[in-house]
C-alpha cells in the first residue's frame, strides 16, 4: 500500500482587529469620519465644541495680551501662559457639556484628562508653528496672528477629542 503523504494545510495569516495595519487604520478613521460627517448629532457636537472654544479662545487672547502686552513676555512664552490657562476650562466644559451626553462622563476623568491634553499640546505645536510664521513672515499684529493660528488648529483639535478623548468605545473583548 502506498505511503500516503499527508501536508499540512499553509497557515493563513490572520490579523485581529486590534493588529491592524496603519493603512487599514487610516482607511478605518477615514470611513469613521465620512459616516461621522452624516449624523447630526455630531455636528451638534462641534457647535458645543466651538461654544466652548469660544470661551477657551477669550480667554487665550485676553491672557495673551495681557503677557505679551501688559508684561512684555515673548510671543511664544505668552502663548504657551495662554494656553495652559484656557485649556483647563475647555477640558472641563467638553467632559461635562460637549460630550458629556455621549458618555464622557462615564469613563475616567483622569484617562481623559491625559488624552485631552495629548490633543491639545498637538493642536497648540500647530498653532504656535503657525503664530511664528505669521510673526516672522508677515506684518500682522501678533495678536491677531495668535487668533488666526488659534482658529487653523480647530479642526485638528476638534477631530482629535471626538475621535480619541471623549470617543464612545465598547469595553474590550465585545
Amino acid at each position: 500500500m502506498p505511503e500516503e503523504t499527508a501536508t499540512a494545510p499553509t497557515p493563513r495569516l490572520q490579523i485581529r482587529p486590534e493588529e491592524s495595519t496603519s493603512a487599514d487604520d487610516s482607511l478605518r478613521i477615514h470611513r469613521r469620519v465620512g459616516q461621522g460627517m452624516l449624523r447630526p448629532h455630531n455636528w451638534m457636537q462641534l457647535i458645543k465644541f466651538c461654544a466652548v472654544g469660544g470661551s477657551g479662545y477669550v480667554v487665550n487672547i485676553c491672557v495673551f495680551a495681557l503677557a505679551y502686552k501688559g508684561l512684555g513676555v515673548h510671543h511664544i512664552a505668552a502663548a504657551t501662559i495662554a494656553f495652559v490657562v484656557a485649556v483647563f476650562n475647555n477640558f472641563w466644559w467638553n467632559r461635562h457639556w460637549t460630550f458629556g451626553q455621549h458618555g464622557a462622563r462615564e469613563h475616567h476623568a483622569g484617562f481623559q484628562a491625559a488624552r485631552f491634553f495629548t490633543v491639545s499640546i498637538a493642536a497648540f505645536l500647530v498653532a504656535l508653528g503657525i503664530l511664528q510664521l505669521l510673526v516672522t513672515t508677515t506684518t500682522v499684529p501678533t495678536v491677531v496672528a495668535q487668533a488666526i493660528s488659534i482658529v487653523a488648529a480647530t479642526p485638528l483639535n476638534f477631530v482629535g477629542n471626538k475621535m480619541w478623548t471623549f470617543g464612545h468605545r465598547a469595553p474590550r473583548g465585545s
